[in-house]
């Protein structure tokens, strides 16, 4: 009995730890600041981190205790835009940082056509989501 509480313990205390790193990361991309300086709306960025953690938390109890959400089959398009924007907003935030688009333009020598190259990231990012996720229903 006690070792069953103990692992437990262990295990929130380690999910807790993960899930606190993923949101610090994300805040430190500055992915949320970003969305909020361009929106101008920069006042409430407080608000946009405890929702981002608040989601994070929520997804996770909704998935592990098979929580049904009244009307989840009309929502799950929309959550899937909204999920498919913030992820290849943070993924281009990460390949901002690490400097990628330049090296490899630089590296190929790759001098117009640029913009096509960014919208066939985006697009191949849209379209193997799009199949990803609904070839799961």
């Amino acid at each position: 009995m006690w070792v069953q509480i103990l692992l437990a313990v262990i295990g929130l205390s380690a999910g807790m730890v993960v899930a606190g790193g993923l949101f610090s990361f994300i805040s430190g991309l500055g992915v949320i600041s970003d969305f909020a300086d361009r929106t101008h709306t920069g006042e409430h960025i407080l608000l946009y981190e405890d929702s981002v953690a608040l989601g994070g938390i929520l997804g996770n109890i909704f998935f592990i205790y098979g929580i049904q959400i009244p009307y989840g089959a009309w929502l799950t398009p929309v959550f899937g835009l909204f999920g498919g924007i913030f992820v290849g907003c943070w993924s281009m935030a990460l390949a901002e940082i690490l400097n990628v688009f330049p090296i490899f333009v630089r590296r190929v020598k790759l001098l117009r056509g640029i913009q096509y190259l960014i919208l066939g990231v985006a697009l191949g990012k849209g379209i193997g989501a799009f199949i990803f996720f609904f070839n799961r229903f």
